[in-house]
This record gives C-alpha cells, sequence and structure tokens, in this order.
C-alpha cells in the first residue's frame, strides 16, 4: 500500500444474470465529466475492508441481502476529484445478490452531489461502452471472472493515475 493512501473496499456485484451493478458518477459542479464505477469506498474507524464492503453497499445501493465473496482485485489509484487529489488502496470484492432492486440508504452530501444513479451492466455493454468507467479494465476483468471463475490470489492491476 502507499503510504498515507485512504484504504478502500470496493464491491463487485453480480446479479443472477451475471450483470455488475455500477454507480453514474460525476464531478459535483460538471456533470458532464461523468464516468462509472462499483460501489464501494473507504473504511472508517477499525473496521475490516469486508466490513467496509458490506457498509458502503448498503449505503449506495441499499441491498443488504449478499454472499460476499474472495478479494479478486487491488489497486492504488490517484484521482483529481470536487477540487482535491485522492489517493487511494483499493480492494474489490465479488459479491452475488438475487436482489436487483436498489434504494441507497446513507449517501453522504458529497455522494447526494456527484452520483447520478446506477445500473446494471451486462459483460457484452461494458465491452461496447465507450463511458469512462473505473477500473479501466473492467470490462476485460469481468469477461475473465465470468469465464475462468476467481482468481486463486488476488490480482495486483496496475496503478490508475488521473
Amino acid at each position: 500500500m502507499t503510504s498515507g493512501a485512504r484504504r478502500v473496499a470496493r464491491v463487485v456485484l453480480l446479479d443472477p444474470d451475471d450483470r455488475v451493478l455500477l454507480l453514474h458518477g460525476h464531478e459535483p459542479e460538471d456533470r458532464d465529466d461523468a464516468w462509472w464505477f462499483t460501489p464501494g469506498g473507504g473504511l472508517e474507524g477499525d473496521e475490516s475492508r469486508e466490513e467496509a464492503a458490506r457498509r458502503e453497499l448498503v449505503e449506495e445501493t441499499g441491498i443488504t441481502d449478499i454472499e460476499l465473496g474472495p478479494l479478486l482485485w487491488t489497486r492504488f489509484c490517484s484521482f483529481p476529484f470536487d477540487g482535491r487529489r485522492w489517493h487511494q488502496d483499493e480492494w474489490y470484492f465479488l459479491a452475488r445478490t438475487t436482489r436487483t432492486a436498489t434504494a441507497p440508504q446513507g449517501l453522504t452530501g458529497l455522494e447526494r452531489r456527484s452520483v447520478a444513479g446506477l445500473r446494471w451492466w451486462t459483460s457484452a455493454e461494458l465491452l461496447a461502452t465507450r463511458e469512462t468507467v473505473y477500473p479501466t479494465r473492467l470490462a476485460e476483468l469481468l469477461r475473465t471472472l465470468l469465464d475462468e471463475g476467481p482468481p486463486c490470489e488476488p490480482l495486483v492491476l496496475a496503478p490508475e493515475i488521473v
């Protein structure tokens, strides 16, 4: 982990049809500067990454009935957002759910100003989209996950510095 980086847990949430749930984010002051990303966020207090993954999923999607699976990927990223630079050490967990209805329950003020909604994506839709998706290799990573199953050891993704 890069020293001083925000510790983050993210969830690759799949439904029974192997669609992945992504949130549609944007700069708070510029809705045209937009992207898609997996649910998740920073750890609070002394919670574990798994606890943070579950909490963030409930806050951002309202989905509580999940089967949290293995750690899939880790990555370091650094990006500008809301007037400052964020440095994050992210862990991506696999999760499955039978529930596809969403009802965000605990968005922060910043999230309410910067999340425009969410949707379920098929692997084919992700591969075909021209919209920005983070991590940038998500379409390829999801296809491999669906074809081969979770990796034996978590993959360390290349750092993304935007």
